[in-house]
């Protein structure tokens, strides 16, 4: 090969690169200016906080089995233990 072959083809080679670098810059600094969590203003976000909350309500009968049941593990647990 020549010497003018071989800088031409150098040449090419760092021409490549620089436009690979110039492209992985770019990425960079897309990337720094980004924040962590999801971006403001995407679908996700906004349909989290427009969605009204469900409240549950407990009727008195729920109520009365719930206390019903805890008041037969606190027996159970005060046999097991010795006291009564």
């Amino acid at each position: 090969m020549e010497v003018s072959n071989i800088i031409s083809e150098i040449d090419v080679q760092i021409q490549k690169l620089q436009q690979a670098r110039e492209l992985l810059a770019g990425t960079e600094e897309t990337i720094a200016r980004r924040g962590p969590g999801r971006p403001k203003g995407s679908k996700a976000a906004v349909a989290a906080l427009s969605a009204p909350r469900k409240t549950r309500k407990l009727s008195a009968e729920g109520r009365k089995r719930i206390a019903d049941a805890m008041k037969r593990r606190w027996a159970e647990r005060a046999k097991a233990n010795g006291k009564s």
